[in-house]
Formats: structure tokens, C-alpha cells, sequence
């Protein structure tokens, strides 16, 4: 059997973080879906929260024309798994009387973890024959940066209006 070639190894290992990718993506959307859900004191995080949806979802369309450009189709099994996973992690904060304040940090940990996601596309697709993929990738990772600047943001003002909604007795955790 032939050893496999750099650029067969790249492209592998693209592929596989391009499924990879689509996965988190949906794991995003279940995140998003839970906390919309959850914010009627918070309508600012709401919106962004719905804005950044719409933009989760054409992240999506962009790596499947991507992984489609190769004759592949994302992960069906990775893509459940990531989406059960994100619908758990969300659960977990339900129960927290600061479940907003603690969205906030794992938002924060979430977006940016997709901005490395595509930081490393990126780089797979400098290294290798994949130009036509970087304007797309590009796009993505600069969604994901804005949202992670705009949740990282937004922490002061989140804590405390959570504060402010405690001591008047309101419902303060979402």
C-alpha cells in the first residue's frame, strides 16, 4: 500500500475539519435556540442572539458548497451528536438563578472556539489547493470574531442589569 501524500494528507485533515466545523455550527444552533428562548428580560442579547442565528445558519450553507466542492456531504452522526451536546450544555445553565451571566462566558468560550475552527481552515486552505474556500472561511471566522467582540462586550452591561433585576425583586437569571 502507498504511503499517502502531503497534499492527500491535507486534504484529509480539510475535509475533516470542514465536517468538523459544520458540526460545531449545529451545536451553535442549539445553543442559540435554547437561550432565545430564555431572555425575556435580556431582548438585546435576544436579537443578537437571532441575528447571529441567521448568520450560524449560512456558515452552514457555506461549508456544505465547501465539503461539496470535494465530493463530500457533512457528518449526519457528528452533526446529531453536536447538536445533542449543545442542547445539554444549555440545559446545564437552566437551573443557575445566574443563567444568563454564565450564557454570557460560555458564548464568549463557544464563538471563540469557532473563530479557531476557521483560523485553522484557513490555514489548511493557504497550505493547500484550496483557494476558492478562503473567501467563505473568511467570511465565517470574521461572523464569529464580531460575535465574540460583541458578547465579550456586553458581559458589564449583562451583569449588571442581572444585578439591577435581583434587587427589584424581578426574574433576573433570563
Amino acid at each position: 500500500m502507498a504511503a499517502a501524500t502531503h497534499a492527500d494528507v491535507l486534504q484529509s485533515i480539510f475535509v475533516t475539519g470542514l465536517k468538523n466545523a459544520h458540526g460545531v455550527e449545529h451545536q451553535a444552533l442549539a445553543l442559540m435556540d435554547r437561550q432565545i428562548d430564555h431572555l425575556a428580560n435580556y431582548p438585546e442579547i435576544s436579537d443578537m442572539l437571532r441575528k447571529h442565528r441567521a448568520e450560524t445558519e449560512q456558515q452552514i450553507v457555506r461549508v456544505d458548497e465547501i465539503l461539496s466542492g470535494f465530493g463530500e456531504s457533512a457528518s449526519a452522526v457528528k452533526d446529531v451528536a453536536l447538536t445533542i451536546s449543545g442542547n445539554m450544555a444549555a440545559i446545564a445553565h437552566v437551573f443557575a438563578p445566574d443563567e444568563v451571566i454564565k450564557n454570557s462566558f460560555a458564548n464568549f468560550a463557544f464563538e471563540n472556539f469557532e473563530a479557531a475552527a476557521y483560523t485553522s481552515l484557513l490555514t489548511l486552505a493557504d497550505a493547500g489547493p484550496f483557494a476558492s474556500a478562503k473567501s467563505a472561511l473568511q467570511q465565517s471566522l470574521s461572523e464569529e470574531q464580531r460575535m465574540a467582540a460583541w458578547v465579550l462586550d456586553n458581559i458589564p452591561a449583562t451583569t449588571l442589569k442581572y444585578v439591577t433585576l435581583r434587587a427589584e425583586g424581578e426574574t433576573a437569571g433570563h
